[in-house]
């Protein structure tokens, strides 16, 4: 079976196959960088990820290049608000978002910003207004004749009929109905940054960055274009217009966009004070391991709605994957093999395959690889797993954990990154005892876990409880979690 997804254009799933051969382009409309990113945004990037590393282990060479988009209106109003140049406003949001995105082992594409190419966009509205897409407005701004583009409304499925000839729109971002000439290139309003270029001095329209960038990086036409729901009218609406206006050609074949996510049954928002970022939820308590499977936990075309029970269940089932590879690689278990298990380890790996391959199912890929762990961890206790079942087992796990990333125990000098960072920018009041346990761990070494450990095991060996509970309230009081097993002794950090 081959990968099959939901193509926005046709709006059906449909078979995937690249342009050439097992080459992949792919573009993606990364952050705005104007504020911290939130989890909704999150959502739509790790859902990304997972198409990206999925299309990859499926043997897929991918070029993916993301965006960032610097420069936009409420870039330009927020920097002259604060005094401060554009670059000096987006910078430390850029960092924020590339750090948050290595948080959640969001592997990095490559990044292209916009005020990199502002020369290039110029060019682009140049020959858009030669081919008489495009015209100038008396504030020496320039703007889409949609009218002269047949095929608009192609992506979103509106009919936009009755639209008025000539009216045009200047937000980046406007109503979801509103169908207007958009602007590709803007005149500066008063105080407003701007850059000189041969058709005078501005700034690009939003659209037309991604146009520019995309094609610059993988072509005329590509293979993959993806995003959140929220872009498909009227950011890449208008990318195809202007794209194809200005080529002739198919920009992307398929289009890939992910659903926004709910907060405890809420549409998220600051009035409701549901509007969580990243840095919020691990200021709270909550690992980035468990917020990374929560995102990914319901499949990227349907509506997820996060909760904080929902980030509970999703530690619990990252402790117990964790906690049975380290089971896997710990036990002392004789010689053989078990058909059983071995027929168990290859079932999940070919279930998780299929659910991947049906339009990324990652619920279904999550669910199989847990039902080998629990009936695995089941055998174990039964004496039923031999020693040449185990890399059967860890390469079941490895091939889960190269699509959700969550399994390597990294949480905590994750969670201290972030820390320090709160106590940086005065927001003590936000850190949580949850987080200060969690980072707590790590102030002891692994070499002095283990010396105590052994000296734990020593004392109950000795029969000398009191010790051994004492060594035990040390470790579990530096947020250590201590747990006893047929196979020994085994901690974690929180």
């Amino acid at each position: 079976m081959a990968l099959r997804f939901y193509n926005t254009l046709p709006g059906k799933v449909e078979e995937f196959h690249p342009l050439e051969n097992n080459q992949v382009r792919m573009y993606a409309c990364g952050p705005t960088v104007y504020d911290y990113g939130h989890i909704g945004n999150f959502r739509t990037f790790v859902a990304i990820d997972i198409l990206c590393r999925f299309l990859r282990q499926s043997g897929y060479k991918v070029r993916y290049v993301m965006n960032i988009t610097d420069v936009d209106d409420k870039i330009i109003r927020n920097s002259a608000r604060d005094g401060v140049s554009v670059k000096q406003y987006t910078e430390k949001y850029e960092k924020a978002f590339l750090e948050d995105s290595a948080t959640l082992n969001i592997e990095q594409p490559t990044l292209v910003r916009a005020t990199d190419h502002i020369p290039e966009m110029a060019e682009f509205v140049v020959a858009l207004e030669k081919k008489g897409f495009a015209y100038r407005a008396e504030d020496g701004s320039y703007y889409f004749r949609i009218a002269k583009f047949p095929g608009y409304g192609k992506l979103s499925k509106k009919d936009f009929a009755g639209m008025e000839d000539g009216a045009r729109v200047d937000l980046d971002e406007y109503d979801k109905d509103s169908a207007r000439d958009f602007a590709l290139w803007k005149a500066p309003k008063p105080g407003e940054a701007f850059w000189e270029t041969p058709i005078g001095r501005g700034r690009p329209g939003w659209h037309i960055e991604c146009s520019v960038m995309s094609m610059e990086e993988l072509g005329e036409t590509f293979d993959l274009h993806a995003g959140g729901e929220d872009l498909i009218f009227p950011h890449h609406e208008n990318e195809i217009a202007q794209s194809e206006a200005l080529t002739g050609k198919p920009f992307a074949h398929f289009w890939f966009h992910a659903r926004f996510l709910l907060v405890e049954g809420e549409k998220m928002s600051k009035s409701l004070g549901n509007f969580l970022t990243l840095r919020d939820l691990v200021l709270k308590g909550y690992k980035p391991s468990s917020i990374r499977l929560l995102l990914a936990s319901v499949p990227y075309r349907h509506q997820l709605n996060f909760t904080f029970d929902g980030l509970k269940q999703m530690a619990s089932n990252v402790d117990k994957l964790r906690n049975f590879q380290l089971r896997l690689t710990a036990a002392q278990l004789p010689a053989g093999v078990n058909g059983e298990i071995q027929q168990l380890a290859n079932e999940a790996v070919e279930k998780m395959r299929s659910a991947l391959e049906d339009d990324l199912n990652t619920a279904q890929a999550q669910a199989a690889i847990l039902d080998m762990v629990r009936k695995a961890n089941a055998a174990l206790d039964n004496g039923l797993i031999k020693k040449d079942d185990v890399p059967p087992l860890l390469a079941a796990l490895e091939r889960f954990d190269d699509i959700f990333a969550v399994l390597k125990d990294d949480d905590a000098p994750k969670m201290k990154a972030i820390l320090d960072w709160a106590k940086a920018h005065d927001r003590q009041k936000d850190i949580s005892q949850g987080l200060l346990d969690a980072v707590g761990s790590q102030s002891v070494s692994d070499v002095e876990i283990e010396n105590k450990v052994a000296a734990m095991e020593a004392a109950r060996r000795a029969r000398n409880f009191q010790l051994s509970d004492a060594v035990r309230a040390e470790l579990t009081s530096a947020g250590l979690i201590i747990e006893q097993t047929k196979d020994g002794i085994r901690w974690r950090r929180k």
